[in-house]
């Protein structure tokens, strides 16, 4: 009876032991302390190749939470739907955008969330939604594709003009061009002595004129300083003549007599001796 005993105490002992480790290893592996998360949805219209469940989400470089389900949306194929689920401490606002970024060269795949607006209005489930939905904002990949398919059209464009510009027709321009471009520097060689020549003559005829130029410099400072005011002297007093002639004509129209008689002499003031 008492073995009996004994076996149902150990045996009892072993379940609560077996149990206790088996709540303590569900404990652990969910934290030492509760944490509570909130669930939201990001549709993306590329491809998420590389992004796996469990994938971590990030704020700002800050590990917030985790991709717990990946599907196609059945409304829209050409899209694919991502459940996270993120801590609900994160600063989730109606400016947070998500965006699929690879880590590195390893091309481990996740959830990229960053605000880019100034509404700081938390996020919250819309009527008709299941989940708040996250925008998306396309990764890098993506958008250096995009340019990539831009420059090659560019490209494309731009060999299509030269294929057009250089034809038969205006290959045989520019051929003849440079045809005659180098005609024209032959015979700009050609001539050169020539031209030399010309320079060489028009140097020194420019030295012969410079001694006359100076003559005539020194010959115009002459006639401003000496013959200028002696000319208008002489026209001075030619001016005066002519005046003094006119007033002799004046007197001998009125009185002829003067030429035998002479002028009549003035009456004498008071006080005046002849």
């Amino acid at each position: 009876m008492d073995n009996n005993a004994n076996y149902t105490l150990v045996g009892a002992f072993v379940v609560l032991l077996v149990s206790a480790s088996v709540l303590a290893i569900i404990w652990l592996s969910s934290g030492l302390s509760a944490v509570d998360y909130t669930h939201y949805l990001i549709y993306s219209e590329e491809s998420v190749s590389g992004l796996s469940l469990d994938a971590p989400v990030e704020y700002n470089g800050v590990n917030v939470g985790e991709v717990k389900e990946i599907t196609l949306d059945q409304a829209n194929p050409h899209l694919v739907k991502v459940l996270m689920k993120i801590k609900s401490t994160t600063p989730v606002t109606q400016g947070t955008v998500a965006m699929l970024t690879s880590r590195g060269v390893t091309g481990v795949a996740f959830i990229a969330l960053k605000d880019v607006g100034n509404n700081m209005q938390p996020l919250v489930t819309q009527p008709g939604q299941e989940y708040p939905i996250i925008p998306t904002k396309p990764s890098i990949f993506m958008r250096l594709d995009a340019a990539l398919s831009t420059l090659t059209k560019s490209v494309e464009v731009v060999s299509n003009t030269f294929a057009a510009l250089l034809d038969k027709e205006n290959l045989k321009s520019i051929k003849d061009i440079l045809a005659n471009l180098d005609n024209a520097s032959l015979s700009l060689s050609n001539n050169s002595k020539k031209l030399d020549t010309i320079m060489v003559n028009t140097s020194l005829a420019s030295q012969q004129l410079a001694p006359l130029l100076k003559y005539s410099s020194n010959a115009m400072k002459t006639l401003e300083i000496q013959t200028l005011p002696a000319t208008y002297d002489l026209l001075n007093n030619l001016n005066d003549v002519a005046r003094t002639l006119h007033e002799v004509t004046t007197q001998l129209k009125q009185n002829p007599s003067m030429l035998l008689r002479g002028a009549t002499r003035q009456p004498l003031g008071p006080g005046e001796k002849r």
